[in-house]
């Protein structure tokens, strides 16, 4: 009898031990996997949701973007290209190596180099090592935005000596000094990060974190609903209600700072006429897009800049259907019977959706359009080669109009730099390069005005809507806070 007790005992001890085991590991499904692990490589939201638990930068962007100490415990702006970094003490790499102001410099240096990031750090002179522990980092000019672009994503401190050794493989071994360490990567399907025991914050709150690739909406929601992912990015608006009515998961939505562009390759004919491109944004009623795709979880748009970013313009054209000016316009440009073109866009299912829209609205004026659905980290590439005609994507952008036009239209960045429309135009050239170099918040909202009035007017893409950014997950996931960037910071979320 004791040992039947013992038994019954041992049983129930393990299955506790294996519950609290499971509880303690978190499990997050996006549409897409990530295209490297090397915080430099690619500017991309899948990308950065992962990146940003593996790697620190030296400022760090709060719930409400402001910007807070990371890896630099202080800054200062010693004169107006120069920028003096105090370093935090006593930080460790994942292989063990101390962190220290040459780490800095060689990752801010690679930086100024990087195809995805040139558009944030080419403006960087130089930046040296003063001591083991401050770094000074010189302009070529007055820059405005850098301080800000020290907390995007792909600024994230490596490690020198990991890089090295690794070579072109590092991308799939990643070492930095965030919370969680690299563990494994099974490409298309997941990865898995295990929490860090020596981050300088201390432990995170869930001691495994995996992101599992799921790319239909409705598929990432089953995987709510059976209990196989805690959290799921990205809810498409259609499955909202089925996580709103479940009593076992909840919501967060809320508006981001990102946008859904529909992008034209400018050096191609016909869309390298500007009454070919606005021709489309006229034969386009975005609002049956955000009935029937995003079901009224987004706003229409009328710049590339969210309402939310500093330099807003509210007085931009906006684009509503008016089928006869369409027609004018496409016969301005030479094409009165319209043309045969093909829109690409990735399997994520509200870009597919809003292509099939853009279809058939595009029939009304003669254009016959094919849809192409690419694999993501292809998509990404051949439309930075610019093999592309339209393509749909987003954009998402931090709380500085720079961040959200800088990359996507200056002629220095195009292709993967951000600019996947090949738009060139000198007096917008002019406008960015002045906005970034002016301190004056009035200047650089009349810099960024008539900037967004010449896009909307050339429109090397026609800014579509600004959509909410919906995340499901499991009624007892805590301390999930959704961030405006749409890059959720997960360090303190674990499972009750």
């Amino acid at each position: 009898m004791k040992k039947r007790f013992f038994s019954l005992a041992t049983a129930l001890l393990l299955s506790v031990s294996s519950f609290n085991l499971l509880a303690s590991d978190l499990i997050v499904v996006q549409n897409s996997d990530a295209k490297s692990l090397d915080p430099q490589v690619s500017n991309d939201v899948p990308t950065h949701r992962v990146t940003l638990n593996i790697y620190d930068r030296l400022i760090e962007k709060d719930k409400d973007m402001n910007l807070v100490p990371g890896l630099a415990e202080s800054w200062k702006q010693i004169d107006p290209l120069t920028l003096e970094l105090k370093l935090r003490k006593n930080v460790k790499f994942h292989n063990g190596e101390p962190f220290s102001a040459k780490d800095v410099v060689f990752s801010l240096n690679r930086a100024k180099e990087a195809p995805s990031l040139i558009a944030y750090f080419s403006d960087i002179d130089k930046v040296e090592a003063i001591d083991d522990y401050t770094v000074r980092i010189t302009t070529k000019k007055p820059y405005g935005p850098l301080v800000n672009y020290l907390a995007h994503i792909g600024a994230g401190i490596m490690n020198e000596k990991a890089v090295k050794e690794r070579g072109a493989d590092y991308g799939q071994h990643p070492v930095g000094t965030g919370p969680f360490v690299f563990q494994s990567w099974t490409s298309g399907d997941r990865i898995v990060l295990k929490a860090n025991p020596d981050y300088y914050k201390g432990k995170a709150a869930s001691d495994t974190l995996t992101f599992k690739v799921v790319p239909e909406g409705t598929n990432r929601t089953i995987a709510l609903e059976t209990g196989e992912a805690d959290i799921a990015y990205d809810v498409d608006p259609i499955d909202v209600e089925m996580v709103k009515s479940n009593p076992n998961l909840k919501l967060a939505q809320n508006s981001a700072m990102s946008i859904t562009y529909l992008g034209f390759n400018t050096k191609k004919a016909p869309f390298d006429k500007k009454e070919v491109r606005q021709a489309i944004a006229y034969a386009t009623n975005v609002d049956d897009i955000i009935g029937a795709v995003f079901l009224g979880a987004a706003k229409k748009a009328n710049s590339p800049v969210s309402p939310y970013v500093f330099g807003y313009n509210k007085d931009a054209k906006l684009y509503t259907q008016n089928i006869e000016k369409a027609k004018e316009l496409l016969a301005k440009a030479g094409y009165p019977n319209g043309f045969k073109t093909k829109i690409w866009t990735n399997d994520k299912s509200v870009r597919k959706d809003t292509a099939v829209i853009l279809q058939d609205q595009l029939k009304q004026i003669g254009i016959d359009v094919q849809i192409e659905i690419l694999e993501w980290g292809s998509y990404l590439d051949r439309v930075a080669n610019g093999e592309h005609e339209m393509f749909i994507l987003g954009w998402s952008s931090s709380a500085d109009s720079d961040s959200a036009l800088y990359a996507l239209f200056h002629s220095k960045n195009l292709g993967g730099a951000g600019n996947r429309t090949f738009f060139v135009n000198k007096r917008v050239d002019e406008l960015l390069d002045k906005a970034r170099e002016s301190t004056v918040p009035a200047d650089r909202i009349e810099y960024y005005k008539e900037l967004q009035n010449i896009i909307q007017e050339e429109l090397p893409f026609f800014s579509l809507i600004y959509p909410d950014d919906i995340t499901g997950m499991q009624k007892n996931v805590e301390g999930f806070v959704p961030h405006p960037e749409s890059t959720h910071i997960l360090y303190q979320v674990y499972k009750k």
